[in-house]
């Protein structure tokens, strides 16, 4: 039998009408249904400020909810089969931590919670919230006697209490999992906690890897934010080990809006079988590597032959209407009045300080039609809320759901969609169509899968982009790997993607800019139109950072092999005068690379700078400034 969560709980991740959602082209995109859970092999119930134990069978899935949001919830777990044998194996987060490579485990590759032997007990399968503590204990009654609260109820000793009938030694603190515990580690070094991030509902859930004992607790603490000052209930919920759930992380476009369940794109029914090495990218599951090739193979294939990637998860917004040139004129850097039906320009988008929101692309799809595609939901969902307020008269949909697209790149890649597409006469052919610019084909013939081919890519090389309805995604990508099989093709994950993109200069939301670097500073100045009529949003500060510019994005050739990161500062002798935004071991170039960005005061060709390690003195490295892009500067490979 199956059921949807009861009560609160039925607003499960995913839970997202498709005719009430504004961002969704209900028309085309697969509808979003609420997630269904089996009916529960148990429901167990844990009070505030209490604990309790049970047993877990190999395979089974365990889900603990926040029932009321905020709310800390401890867990330990031990090995069944050796408690039998008198051996006492529990979850260990210290080696958790160290295998994970992680805080603490995520939904996907590195999922698995260990015990001392390096035995996996659990593993996460989904998780709503994504702030956990895996470095604090459980709390003891020590915490709350040194704070003036003897006598107080503690987690740990409701461990104790609750596993006393398992055999299981007391201890005077218990290492746990401290479930949506929301603690940070301060730069100074200290452990730090607020309020939980989640709400109610909310909960992780985690597959038995072995026979368990496990225990959960609702954590007793308040007289501090660790559980907003309130302790309410945690619920346990056990599941059969023959109910399928798919592995994922929750997202959401605001504080407010539901959460939605990270998704597979549309070429997941190839990409699973060729690599089981994916991240969640804003929402969708993405491949990192292919089994088979690496992430060098994948790099070079790009830069010598071809290759195919997956970047369903930009955000794509149709805006159409008689005010729809007028809306993007306003949001937007570029001027788009000299925007040609059927060509591309790219965009940014700022705050009216001049702190960069977005970047993207906008297609100029008719005279009244346009689709922005960039990296945020956050965009379209402020399109939506600036449309309002100016009175414009438009349409804005989200078609994120109803359009997902393949990069095909590499000097061979307008070879292989030149064998493998059709273009009706009145569209421009793939051998005569330029640089951002876009066309309309066919997969084979004129009756064949319908897909938009832009002349676009994020690699510096020659490339394009296709366009499909996720129906097609896994029938699209079969294609193009058949196609290109005799010019060498190779699926390319994100890892060599990063290496691609350094090389050639192009800016990655959170390393080259974010909303407090302006366009001028995160090195794309070019888009910024101050000489278009209308006024913009952000355009009066950016008049003025142009004017009085404080930093500049430069590229950096870095002596020795050593890497450096993003984030190393940049020093001049014993001032710190900027900081690496992406940095790579360049195979082409066969040196170490940076983009950085620094004052401007040093930012000249062939200034001496040293990147800093450690505290940011004891190890540098000698760097020097260069022209960017470090690889092919002057891009007549993409432009070829």
């Amino acid at each position: 039998m199956n059921a949807i969560l009861p009560g609160p709980l039925a607003a499960a991740p995913d839970a997202v009408d498709a005719e009430g959602d504004p961002f969704l082209l209900a028309a085309e995109a697969p509808r979003r249904c609420a997630q269904v859970f089996p009916e529960p092999l148990a429901v167990i119930r844990v009070a505030a400020a209490t604990a309790r134990a049970f047993t877990v069978k190999a395979g089974q899935f365990i889900q603990v909810i926040d029932v009321d949001g905020r709310q800390c919830s401890d867990l330990l777990a031990f090995d069944a089969t050796a408690l039998e044998a008198g051996d006492e194996w529990g979850l260990d987060p210290t080696v958790t931590r160290t295998l994970a490579g992680a805080a603490y485990p995520r939904p996907g590759l590195h999922a698995k919670y260990f015990d001392a032997r390096m035995q996996p007990l659990l593993e996460t399968v989904q998780d709503t919230v994504g702030r956990h503590d895996a470095f604090a204990l459980a709390c003891t009654s020590k915490y709350y006697d040194d704070l003036g609260f003897p006598g107080h109820a503690n987690c740990s000793d409701n461990f104790n209490a609750a596993l006393e009938g398992f055999g299981i030694r007391p201890r005077v603190g218990w290492p746990a999992i401290n479930f949506f515990y929301n603690t940070f580690i301060q730069p100074c070094g200290s452990l730090g906690f607020a309020e939980p991030w989640s709400k109610p509902g909310d909960y992780v859930l985690l597959r038995a890897m072995k026979d368990l004992v496990v225990a959960v607790s609702s954590c007793a603490d308040d007289i501090d934010p660790a559980n907003a000052w309130q302790p309410t209930d945690i619920e346990a919920r056990l599941y059969a080990a023959d109910h399928s759930f798919p592995r994922a992380m929750a997202h959401r476009m605001t504080p407010d809006s539901p959460a939605r369940l990270t998704r597979p794109t549309a070429f997941a029914p190839v990409t699973e079988t060729l690599t089981r090495d994916f991240i969640d990218y804003k929402g969708f599951w993405l491949p990192r590597s292919f089994v088979g090739h690496g992430t060098l193979a994948e790099y070079w294939a790009c830069r010598e032959k071809v290759a195919v990637m997956d970047l369903s998860a930009l955000r794509k917004f149709d805006v159409s209407g008689p005010d729809a040139e007028a809306l993007l004129q306003k949001v937007q850097t570029r001027d788009l009045r000299k925007l040609a039906v059927g060509q591309i320009v790219y965009t940014a988008v700022c705050h009216a300080h001049g702190g960069m929101m977005d970047d993207g692309t906008v297609f100029r799809m008719s005279r009244d039609v346009f689709r922005f595609v960039c990296g945020e939901d956050t965009t379209g969902l402020w399109l939506k809320e600036q449309a309002a307020a100016g009175n414009f008269d438009v349409h804005i949909r989200d078609t994120t759901d109803a359009l997902h697209n393949l990069a095909v790149q590499g000097p061979k890649s307008r070879e292989l969609l030149t064998r493998m597409l059709w273009t009706a006469p009145v569209q421009p052919g793939i051998a005569e169509l330029g640089w951002f610019r876009f066309t309309a084909a066919r997969l084979g013939g004129p009756t064949g899968i319908p897909v938009v081919v832009s002349r676009t890519g994020y690699t510096g090389e020659l490339g394009f982009e296709l366009w499909c309805h996720p129906r097609d995604g896994a029938a699209v990508w079969t294609a193009v790997m058949e196609a290109g099989a005799p010019l060498g093709i190779v699926p390319l994950g994100f890892d060599a993607l990063d290496m691609l993109r350094i090389e050639a200069g192009l800016a990655f939301a959170g390393h080259e800019f974010c909303d407090q670097t302006d366009p001028f500073e995160a090195g794309i100045g070019f888009t910024v139109a101050l000489s278009k009529p209308e006024d913009f949003i952000g355009k009066a500060a950016l008049e003025e950072r142009k004017a009085h510019p404080r930093r500049k994005l430069v590229g950096l050739a870095i002596a020795g092999n050593e890497p450096a990161s993003h984030g190393d500062g940049i020093y001049l002798g014993r001032a710190k005068v900027g900081e690496i935004t992406s940095s790579v071991r360049s195979p082409v170039l066969n040196t170490q690379i940076a983009l950085a960005r620094v004052d401007v005061a040093y930012s000249a060709l062939d200034t001496a700078l040293q990147v800093g390690q450690l505290d940011g003195h004891r190890k540098r490295l000698d760097a020097t400034v260069c022209a960017f892009p470090h690889y092919d500067p002057t891009k007549a490979r993409v432009r070829s």
